[in-house]
């Protein structure tokens, strides 16, 4: 199986925090698992980061280079993605939750997130 991970479920994995949950951590480690990190995941840290938020608190580059070295495949952000965003119901606001939507729909990879709110959205979501 291969999943494109949301920033916090990427986030808790990278930290091994108690938040992530356990079916999450499960895929994660099965073996066979493809794991994706966008481009647009790590732009959301870097500008979190840089605003002090307490939940962010961590180095883009350091954890770009962990998750390469860990085996995660990096996606980045292209025409594509930017115009399926277009095509997406306002159904939430958060513009990086929204282009990660239109990544797994683009590249037909399952988002795998915590956020119940985008199992709202049609497409390869996988919401625990």
């Amino acid at each position: 199986m291969k999943f494109l991970l949301d920033t916090h479920l990427l986030l808790w994995a990278a930290q091994g925090s108690a938040k992530l949950p356990t079916e999450a951590h499960d895929l994660i480690v099965e073996p066979g698992t493809e794991l994706v990190v966008s481009a647009a995941s790590l732009w959301e840290i870097a500008i979190r980061n840089g605003l002090g938020r307490a939940d962010f608190q961590v180095d883009p580059h350091l954890l770009r280079r962990s998750l390469l070295e860990n085996g995660y495949a990096e996606l980045p952000v292209t025409g594509a993605h930017a115009v399926e965003v277009g095509l997406l119901p306002l159904l939430h606001g958060d513009p990086f939750d929204r282009i990660l939507i239109a990544q797994a729909r683009v590249e037909r990879i399952s988002l795998l997130t915590a956020d119940r709110t985008l199992a709202r959205y049609s497409g390869p979501i996988h919401a625990l």
